[in-house]
């Protein structure tokens, strides 16, 4: 037994010693490696010790979300956020404890009222039902306030479609494709759906890439399919169209698409068939005619002159060819990939489009015949009940969603190594993802959605979510002290 323990002991003794030799063979070799290359000057000058500096650089991300930020500090979504959404997803306790860690002094701020006789029973405050395109054949109704927005198959995995797509049907909200064209994922779910457009027509496109006339009818045809939108631009890269890497247009997707296997798809920054206000009007009277299904566009405003052009046109002409709906992106809405330029200093934020627009449409009598969708981090009760409250008839969320799937914000849908198989096409990691277990967070994350806006409403007097206006907002401002929403919008243009 001695000889055994001496014998393991020199064992081990020799393989330290043969570990230790192998990293100093090790340093001395990343030593010379740095010392000369002349690409990265912090390894050529400080050579081992400088690579730490990337190390660090690369993990920042991660121990600034985990260690450092504060719950209502990090960008672009904070803890406070993504972990209400979490509990709400699986279903679990969402109260909380010993006071709010939200700050009531900064400015921008809003409080929602509440009276001195709340609504006595709660289940008094659902929303009530909203029909869009009462003037097509086949006009679409619905009571969900809250919906799944954009999120293209291939921008975001197989599991998370088909995930959305059945806890979509579960909660009865619809589920917008995302311009990447109508999956099997998206129908096997049988949730509502709105097909969405994009400037390269994926997936109702010819040969030559232009709008198919048949292929939009083959999309109609599906019962699943309610209404179709128009992307004329995006929050998160107004004037860019959409980016998908190689890596991730698959067979499947490419033959989903109409594209090249294997090669980048990247969109057009605007549609070649639509370059006027007339063009836009046109397009959308033309595939209402061949869909009999309503039909809107979406957009992110800035200038708003066109917009004033846009509803002097339809007044012309009558309110027969004004879209259905439109769908408001926030100049800070999210994608899987962007031009940091665009992502950060284009486009009007919704607090400030969404009135602007709501007012337009009111003086020319056309917020009834219009709905307004409204997009742009609206993830919790709060931000949806103020986006009702500001004039939009439902709020549509992708990254809401994303998080009720478990997504961590890791900063890697552009990478295709999502560590949670949401954004990845890599079949390993896609494993975690299980639709059976996904789809229900997602039915719940929604419930709890319209349960709070509820809260919110009832709390305010009111017996219907949709009546929520300005008046029950106040916003802190400079001063710390607040103002009524609806003074501080008060000839707002």
């Amino acid at each position: 037994m001695g000889n055994f323990i001496l014998l393991t002991i020199d064992f081990l003794s020799g393989l330290f010693v043969f570990l230790v030799g192998l990293v100093v063979l090790l340093v001395i070799y990343m030593y010379f490696v740095d010392i000369r290359q002349h690409k990265q000057a912090i390894r050529h000058n400080y050579p081992v010790i400088g690579r730490f500096r990337y190390l660090f650089e690369k993990q920042g991300e991660f121990f600034r979300q985990y260690f450092f930020a504060m719950d209502r500090e990090e960008m672009p979504f904070n803890r406070a956020e993504r972990s209400w959404i979490y509990k709400a997803a699986k279903n679990v306790d969402r109260t909380i404890a010993f006071g709010s860690t939200r700050s009531l002094d900064p400015t921008g701020t809003i409080m929602f009222m509440n009276c001195a006789f709340p609504t006595l029973k709660e289940d008094a405050v659902a929303p009530a039902p909203v029909t869009i395109g009462t003037r097509c054949r086949y006009p679409y109704t619905t009571d969900s306030i809250f919906n799944i927005s954009g999120m293209s198959y291939g921008a975001i995995s197989k599991p998370a479609v088909r995930s959305l797509s059945r806890g979509a049907h579960i909660a009865g909200c619809w589920m917008n494709t995302g311009e990447g064209g109508l999956s099997p994922y998206h129908l096997e779910g049988q949730a509502d759906l709105v097909f969405q457009i994009g400037t390269a027509k994926y997936g109702v496109r010819d040969k030559s890439g232009n709008l198919s006339e048949e292929k939009l009818r083959e999309i109609a045809a599906h019962p699943e399919v309610k209404m179709f939108e128009l992307k004329i631009s995006q929050g998160a890269k107004p004037g860019k169209g959409g980016i998908l890497p190689g890596k991730k247009v698959t067979a499947e997707i490419a033959q989903i698409r109409g594209i090249a296997e294997g090669q980048d798809s990247i969109s057009p920054n605007g549609h070649k068939d639509i370059r006027t206000i007339s063009d836009l009007l046109d397009k959308i009277v033309f595939i209402r005619q061949v869909t009999g299904k309503p039909v809107g566009f979406k957009a992110v405003f800035g200038s708003m002159h066109w917009f004033e052009q846009f509803l002097i046109e339809i007044e012309r002409r009558g309110n027969d060819c004004a879209p259905d709906f439109i769908t408001i992106d926030s100049a800070d809405g999210g994608t899987g990939a962007a031009p940091q330029p665009l992502m950060d200093y284009v486009g009007l934020p919704l607090k400030e489009s969404l009135p602007i627009v709501v007012s337009m449409l009111e003086e020319r009598q056309l917020k009834d015949r219009i709905k307004i969708i409204a997009s742009g981090k609206l993830i919790t009760p709060s931000k949806v009940a103020w986006a009702i409250a500001l004039g939009a008839d439902f709020v549509v969320s992708a990254r809401g969603h994303m998080f009720a799937l478990g997504c961590i914000q890791a900063l890697q849908c552009n990478k295709d190594t999502c560590p949670t198989g949401i954004t990845t096409h890599n079949k390993r990691l896609q494993q975690g993802l299980n639709v059976e277990d996904k789809m229900q967070r997602v039915a719940n994350y929604n419930k709890y959605i319209h349960y709070g806006i509820g809260l919110i409403a009832h709390s305010c007097g009111l017996k219907n979510v949709r009546e929520l206006n300005k008046s029950h907002i106040r916003i802190v401002t400079e001063n710390g002290l607040s103002v009524a929403l609806e003074k501080l919008y008060e000839n707002h243009r």
